[in-house]
């Protein structure tokens, strides 16, 4: 649809509606912003293997909850 097209029908529309058609374009511009996250990093993984002989995963999900404390 071409946009003069939609400036046309935007303009046919009461006033109210014109700032309701505002407000889902803004509805829509913030949502596809959100969608655009980062991927994240998985730079960490492999941090603890110094570890791995001396606890269990569980042990070790244990330990890391208390040295981020």
């Amino acid at each position: 649809m071409c946009a003069t097209t939609l400036e046309k029908k935007i303009e046919m529309l009461p006033q109210e509606l014109q700032a309701e058609v505002t407000d889902f374009v803004d509805f829509l511009l913030t949502k596809k912003a959100k969608k655009k996250t980062k991927t994240p990093k998985l730079d960490w993984m492999g941090g603890l293997k110094e570890y791995r002989e001396q606890y269990t995963s569980v042990e070790l999900q244990e330990k890391a909850g208390k040295w981020r404390d």
